[in-house]
């Protein structure tokens, strides 16, 4: 399923389907917050340690298959596979955007 999404998080998927860490942290602004698995991460190296210690090392892939505008968020939902646990795990996204990059993200299973 192809979805229309804004740049910042469509740029933010392929490169995550391609497993490229710096292609990841590209559409993130310089002060973004992630919130993921009760961690809360700020700015790029933060991030990128994210990608770089628990996507990449076990392949996790994010397949969006839905999305939604709710309360100013681009909500993004669909299945991430790769060698972990449990593997696929579903999980919604939430992106808040500003100036054409991604502000901030909370990712929940």
């Amino acid at each position: 399923m192809s979805l229309e999404l804004p740049s910042p998080i469509a740029a933010y998927v392929a490169a995550n389907a391609r497993l490229d860490a710096d292609g990841m942290l590209e559409p993130f602004a310089a002060d973004a917050v992630v919130r993921d698995n009760g961690a809360v991460l700020r700015g790029h190296a933060e991030i990128m340690s994210l990608f770089e210690e628990a996507v990449i090392p076990v392949k996790a892939i994010f397949t969006p298959d839905a999305a939604r505008h709710e309360a100013g968020q681009v909500v993004v939902e669909g299945p991430a596979h790769g060698d972990f646990k449990g593997s696929p795990i579903r999980f919604t996204y939430r992106f808040t955007l500003e100036d054409d990059a991604i502000k901030a993200l909370e990712i929940t299973a």
